[in-house]
């Protein structure tokens, strides 16, 4: 029997429940974001772990602003690697799929938080 996302983050204890539902919806941002809006359910839509952490750097700033690296901190995410490690418990879960040549490593320093979400942060012009 399938494990649930609770059970998991639980059992882990490293990540709150709410980084692995970040990991999930960034996930499908991500998939958006290099593949496009328009493509079909049932079309492979795999995406590497560095485009992975690229789209989830820019979710994040989306959905938190100035704030992201203090929320991803606070869900206990304070690298990429950490983004790998909440992949590879989903992936061991049946929650999500990698293909052979996917690896955690993929996830290994592929940016700074400091740099990404607090030195280079771009506000965005209200409308």
């Amino acid at each position: 029997m399938k494990k649930s996302i609770q059970e998991i983050a639980k059992n882990d204890g490293r990540y709150s429940l709410r980084a692995f539902g970040f990991i999930q919806e960034g996930l499908e941002y991500a998939v958006k974001k290099f593949h496009g809006l328009d493509q079909p359910v049932d079309e492979p839509h795999h995406i590497t772990g560095k485009q992975l952490c690229e789209g989830l750097a820019e979710f994040a700033a989306d959905r938190w602003g100035r704030m992201a690296k203090v929320t991803l901190n606070q869900l206990g995410m304070k690298s990429t690697i950490d983004f790998g490690n909440i992949v590879y418990l989903m992936v061991e879960n049946k929650w999500m799929h990698a293909r052979p040549e996917d690896s955690i490593e993929e996830f290994n320093d592929v940016y700074d938080f400091e740099e990404v979400f607090e030195k280079n942060y771009e506000f965005k012009a209200t409308k």
